[in-house]
This record gives structure tokens, sequence and C-alpha cells, in this order.
């Protein structure tokens, strides 16, 4: 980061930036791609293009996009979400169908689907590749576009064993993360057709994205894509070792297999979670409190597997 070539990446001068642009379209298998500050501008910025004022988008009800970026959508992009509830978070064609409006003129127009891979709430839970192919198929008949808020592509990338591109190659734009698993301090990247990308840029200046020597962070970005994308398996093997250990004490409720990526969401029947989250601090372990009995985990690669141990002996010893 010290040592970026710099220049302003407002006159799109900046050539770590455009380095790391053109690394992130080409793994993402698009015609291009723009970074911006955070992953909330990644969604917004494509809802805001595609989708527009007084349409549409159908999105699962628990998706990051409606229910942890503080309604931008809605009041910025002027776009209506539908949020349909849908098991393990996964949209299908025929979940999304019924709620397709009709071409009446008092009805918005139905324009975009947006889907979340992995899903954070939903578990860190993983698309499966039919099902990625069966919902472009259907959108591209409905002629509706598709965004896929990959914050952790990696990490779906990494359970399902194929490329990142190969999860995104029946959606329109993806935006992914660099400071999720991938580790940089911050940063994210929209990918997709060039003609969109030139507009999105326009919107996130708009926005109050534009960077001037952004290089200094894209550096950061192009080191996490060229060397933290391969080890973020390790980050699922932790996790799933940390969910056994929780499965074996007597106060806390979780099912191992429903452990797909990075994440394990548990519960605490009978004990506030938030205490419990304070107790486990005392110990070192740092968790989330998402329910009145709900904590989650997110390993990463701060997280070692000789971490991962600690943390298995404290959990097998602390008592809530």
């Amino acid at each position: 980061m010290a040592e970026a070539e710099v220049g302003d990446d407002v006159y799109a001068e900046d050539p770590t930036v455009n380095a790391l642009q053109e690394m992130a379209a080409e793994m993402m298998d698009k015609e291009a791609a723009l970074f911006v500050p955070t992953g909330s501008m990644g969604n917004l910025i494509p809802i805001y293009l595609n989708c527009g004022k007084g349409n549409e988008f159908l999105v699962e009800a628990r998706g990051h996009s409606v229910q942890h970026e503080l309604a931008g959508v809605a009041a910025i992009a002027g776009s209506l979400p539908v949020m349909i509830m849908a098991p393990q978070g996964f949209l299908t064609p025929e979940l999304l169908a019924p709620w397709i409006q009709p071409d009446i003129y008092y009805c918005a127009h139905t324009r975009m689907v947006v889907l979340e891979n992995t899903h954070n709430v939903a578990g860190g839970t993983v698309y499966p590749l039919d099902t990625l192919k069966q919902v472009g198929e259907f959108a591209r008949r409905r002629n509706l576009s598709v965004h896929i808020d990959g914050a952790r592509i990696f990490n779906a990338a990494a359970a399902a064993k194929v490329p990142a591109r190969t999860l995104c190659a029946d959606a329109d734009t993806v935006t992914f993360c660099l400071s999720k698993g991938l580790g940089a301090p911050v940063g994210s990247m929209i990918c997709g057709p060039r003609v969109l990308i030139a507009e999105a840029r326009r919107v996130r200046k708009m926005l109050g994205g534009g960077m001037r020597q952004a290089g200094i962070i894209a550096a950061a970005g192009i080191y996490a894509l060229r060397h933290n994308v391969e080890r973020i398996a390790e980050d699922h093997e932790n996790a799933r070792a940390i969910a056994e250990a929780l499965a074996g004490t007597k106060w806390a409720e979780v099912n191992p297999k429903d452990v797909a990526s990075n994440m394990v969401y548990f519960r605490t029947p009978g004990r506030d979670a938030a205490k419990v989250v304070e107790l486990l601090e005392t110990q070192g372990i740092r968790g989330g409190a998402t329910g009145p009995d709900q904590i989650r985990f997110v390993t990463h690669l701060d997280v070692t597997r000789e971490d991962t141990r600690e943390i298995v002996r404290i959990l097998g010893s602390v008592r809530p």
C-alpha cells in the first residue's frame, strides 16, 4: 500500500485502481468493474441503474440490501423492494413468478432480481449452481436484470468448489467485498457490462464515492485477490470445528451440518444471548448477538487453526 503508484481516480487516472478493476472484471468474467468504498454502495448503484425510480425488484426478505443498508434502495434509488421469504435464503423461479407485476398502468414495473450469495442471515448459505442458472434463465424470459450481492462470493466459490465467475455467469452485475473474507481494510467491486459500469462511475460520484489517490487502498485489494482467495476454505473448516464444539455443550444449540461457509449461527435456549456474548468476550472469543437467544460467529483470516483449537477448548469449559 505504501508503495502503490497513484493518480486521480475521479479522472480514471489511478493506475493501481485501474489494475484492480481489470483484475476484478476478469475474475468475474464481466466486461468491466468499478472500485467503490463500500458494499452498500456496491449494491445500491446497480439497483439505481437497473431498477430505477418507481419500479420494483424482487429480493429475499432477509437480504442485506433491504435489511442492513439503511433503506438506500428506497430513499436514494427510489426502487420498491418486494421481499420474499425463501428456505435457506434461496430464491427460485417458482418463488419469484407470482410476484411479477402485470403490465397495468397503475402497477409498478418489476425490473430486477437481487440474489445474495452467500446469504448472511440465512446462515452463510450457498446457492446451488442449478438454482442460479434457473433464476438467470427465468429472468431473461421475463426481461429482468439479475444482480448478485456477492459480498462473500469467494466464500460461496470455495464451498461450491468452483471459480467465482461460475457463480455469477447468469447475472448481469455482481458486487463483492474486498473487506470480508479477503481481508482488505476497505472497498468493494461492482462488475458488469462496460456501458453500465461507465454510468456506475457517474452515480458513484453523485453518492460521494469519487476518490482521488485511491491506489493506496486499491493496492490492498490487489494483494487480497492474489493471496487470500485460495485460503478461504480454511475459514470454513474452522467454522465447522467451532460448530461441532458448540453442539457438544449443554448451553448452545446448532447443527454443524448447517454450516455451509464461514458463519456459525447458534441459539442459547433459556439464556440471554447478549450476556453470553459478554461472558465469551471475557474469555477472548468475540461474537455478536443477532436475537434474544441467537449468536453469530464469523471466521476469517485472522482466526487461525491454532486460534480455533483454543476457541474449541474454551467453549468446552465455559459455563454461561
